[in-house]
């Protein structure tokens, strides 16, 4: 029972974080006005807090591994405080970028420090599903952000807003301190590593094909998510599809459902087949390139139905992602497991943060190319920044091939043939 509410805990300060880190997402057209910016600048807000982001997974998962889940927990929570707070007060986009910078740094210290929970108090056959769930729970965040926070943010403004946030990660602090511990008592705390280790620690995640993989993995399944959510999806639906700020309000929420339905269905199947964890990743990348292809080659807006089916595929690259988590879980050894899961957690959001700023460059581009007074967000406009997104698909998917292929031949030295899904479903087939 201790297990569940260490895990609980740690999850509702997850959900927090993603609260936090998403509330600037559904605000952007507040922004604009508040900051007075162009849609670059509007990007570079998502593109600093990305950067913090994915800059500190590296450091944070080597920290977790040294000092625990516990203090990098509170911690994280304790920096969003601040920077919600500077965010809130902020009229100056230097000033706003300093809290951004805050929500991103106590952000990165967040998900790898409940990841790196899971295998202290859970046994291994469950952390596939608790993986999953533990991101699918996060997601609930994205309705605090999109309900509740778009509401105040309607109705009492800007600084009110962003304060009721900066109070909410006070609650994670304290949950943190009160409920969250890095292991069970009977656990003896494996000896502290010396400064010096961290970079061996680092060494020796990387050399191991199995977190390249899940690098990879990451990288290609969940930036798409990031990028809609974070920043160019509202402005997307509203401005370039025409749809209705409501309609556009309810297709975001759509990812909450959507990781609620999938989540368990994704741990289940890595859990059941982890040999073919990978397959299950090009599927869903194959659906997400499918569907943005039909949406942005379609004559005028897309219909309802179609952006509807776009966002679910979208969304499935959330729970999609953490199959990278997995890679890195079963190809290191438990006191890397922290290190290896911060260098695959910055595959999606360094992914991200470049299609972020991008699109913004080139709406930017299009708008002094059509001339002063032109409209910003244009369905042409958007068609042509968006479509950037497959350039990093086509690298992830790369990068994905090379790793796997490296990572099959490293099991294959130990025993363990992964032969191609066609001739393992044709062999199954004859023998059955």
């Amino acid at each position: 029972m201790r297990s569940w509410w260490v895990w609980g805990a740690a999850v509702a300060a997850y959900l927090i974080a993603v609260t936090q880190r998403t509330s600037f997402g559904v605000a952007g057209l507040e922004a604009t006005e508040r900051f007075n910016a162009t849609a670059s600048i509007l990007a570079t807000f998502s593109v600093v807090q990305l950067v913090v982001y994915a800059g500190l997974q590296i450091p944070v998962g080597i920290l977790v591994d040294r000092w625990g889940p516990r203090a990098m927990i509170t911690g994280g929570a304790v920096l969003m405080v601040v920077g919600q707070g500077l965010l809130a007060m902020a009229e100056s986009v230097g000033a706003g970028l300093v809290g951004r910078f805050f929500v991103g740094a106590g952000d990165a210290m967040t998900f790898v420090s409940v990841i790196r929970l899971l295998p202290a108090w859970f046994s291994s056959y469950r952390i596939p599903m608790l993986t999953q769930v533990t991101g699918m729970i996060g997601q609930l965040g994205q309705l605090l952000s999109l309900i509740p926070f778009v509401a105040l943010l309607h109705r009492w403004g800007w600084s009110s807003a962003y304060l009721s946030l900066a109070a909410l990660s006070v609650l994670a602090a304290a949950l943190g301190i009160l409920l969250v511990r890095d292991r069970p008592r009977a656990i003896a705390r494996p000896p502290a590593l010396a400064t010096p280790k961290s970079g061996a620690l680092l060494a020796a995640a990387w050399r191991e094909p199995g977190t390249r993989l899940g690098f990879w993995t990451h990288f290609t399944t969940q930036f798409t998510t990031n990028v809609f959510l974070l920043t160019w999806g509202y402005p997307f639906l509203v401005s370039g599809q025409g749809v209705a700020p409501a309609t556009a309000s309810l297709l975001m929420s759509m990812f909450v459902v959507v990781a609620i339905v999938f989540g368990p269905l994704v741990g289940a199947a890595t859990a059941r087949y982890p040999l073919r964890r990978s397959t299950l990743a090009f599927g869903v990348i194959g659906t997400i390139a499918a569907c943005w292809a039909v949406v942005l080659f379609w004559p005028g807006g897309a219909p309802l139905w179609m952006l509807v089916i776009l966002v679910i595929a979208i969304a499935v690259g959330g729970p999609a992602s953490m199959i990278g988590f997995d890679f890195a879980r079963t190809f290191n050894r438990p006191g890397n497991i922290g290190t290896a899961t911060g260098v695959v957690n910055v595959g999606g959001f360094l992914a991200a943060l470049i299609t972020v700023y991008v699109i913004g460059l080139i709406l930017d581009l299009i708008q002094r190319a059509a001339g002063e007074g032109a409209e910003l967000y244009t369905l042409d406009a958007f068609r042509w920044a968006m479509s950037f997104q497959f350039i990093p698909m086509a690298v992830g998917v790369i990068g994905m091939l090379l790793s796997r292929r490296t990572a099959r031949a490293r099991m294959a030295s130990n025993g363990t043939i992964v032969q191609p899904l066609l001739v393992a479903l044709a062999r199954r087939r004859r023998q059955s």
